[in-house]
């Protein structure tokens, strides 16, 4: 019977032996396979990080993105004269401003605390450093950030008017449409309410997107500009970054691309004046009184300091080109 099944299994070519020998080669081959993908994938995400790095911690670039997103959101309006009403963009239920636009600070402070995160513990500091002076900043702003949104939201419902469009008699019996709709006034009512039962809103508002997203923006190239010096440092100490705290960070320079095109989609689709611009110069002084001010104090416990403080211990890579 042993050796029926034997001369059975020859005679249809099947061995045991050989079959293990070549799950073991083939495993070997896929295994290294995935080695030199790997490899490849690490040399690319190295390449692209350190160029981006040197790019967003250059002086030319942390000295006058400012100024550049200042002349974005002064001249962006005028792009709606080349933009087409037929854009996927100019519909205000796009995907990007449902599930971005809504939720910029959100997303902002995950990418962006989970930046500072990885960098404090590369940097090899202790906790309470990493908590007081680094992860307290994103507190500072969104504090900063829900005390602006009540503000701003009291104060339009205060300054603003809710109307009721009427449709005029003649228009019910075939009249000429020229006459302006009567309008009645609905007192007691806030901008959401009134704008949610579907009647007319007028007055005076800040746009609080554009206010978010420059703030955003401008905070996410203080906190990656210090990204180049700890490269510098960790190369002087012989030491590796990581590819989490490498891939965390060129997320979140792909989420400040996002918000620029964000920005730059706002300006020329939804134009509005005065409020867009507003909103872009508030934006612009919170960070200007955290960032050039505030945190520039010497870091205490009223103080986290700026992103860099308590990092780096190297005097040799204080000056990045």
């Amino acid at each position: 019977m042993n050796m029926d099944a034997k001369t059975e299994n020859s005679s249809n070519g099947f061995s045991p032996e050989i079959n293990l020998e070549k799950l073991h080669k083939m495993a070997a081959e896929v295994i290294l396979l995935g080695t030199f993908l790997l490899r490849l994938l690490n040399a690319a995400l190295v390449l692209v990080t350190d160029s981006l790095a040197r790019f967003l911690g250059s002086s030319l670039l942390t000295r006058h993105f400012h100024l550049m997103l200042s002349a974005l959101v002064v001249f962006g309006p005028l792009l709606s004269f080349w933009a087409s009403q037929y854009s996927i963009f100019a519909n205000s239920n796009h995907y990007l401003y449902r599930k971005f636009l809504t939720s910029t600070w959100g997303w902002t402070c995950v990418f962006t605390g989970s930046f500072i995160l990885l960098l404090s513990i590369s940097a090899r500091r202790s906790p309470s450093l990493l908590l007081r002076r680094h992860l307290s900043r994103m507190g500072v702003v969104g504090l900063l950030w829900w005390g602006c949104r009540r503000l701003l939201t009291s104060l339009e419902d205060a300054a603003g008017t809710c109307y009721e469009p009427m449709t005029p008699a003649g228009d019910i019996q075939g009249a000429t449409s020229s006459v302006q709709p009567l309008l009645l006034l609905h007192e007691d009512q806030t901008k959401a309410s009134c704008l949610k039962a579907a009647m007319v809103w007028r007055g005076y508002e800040v746009s609080q997107d554009v206010l978010i997203v420059c703030l955003c923006c401008l905070l996410l190239v203080e906190e990656m500009s210090v990204f180049g010096r700890h490269l510098a440092q960790t190369k002087a100490l012989q030491r590796s970054p990581g590819a989490p705290l490498r891939f965390i960070f060129l997320l979140c320079v792909a989420l400040l691309a996002l918000w620029m095109f964000l920005l730059m989609c706002l300006l020329a689709h939804f134009p509005k004046f005065p409020s867009q611009h507003l909103g872009g110069a508030l934006g612009y002084l919170v960070w200007r009184g955290l960032y050039q001010g505030w945190y520039r104090l010497k870091p205490s416990w009223a103080g986290p300091g700026l992103p860099a403080e308590g990092l780096f211990t190297t005097t040799d890579i204080d000056k990045q080109p």
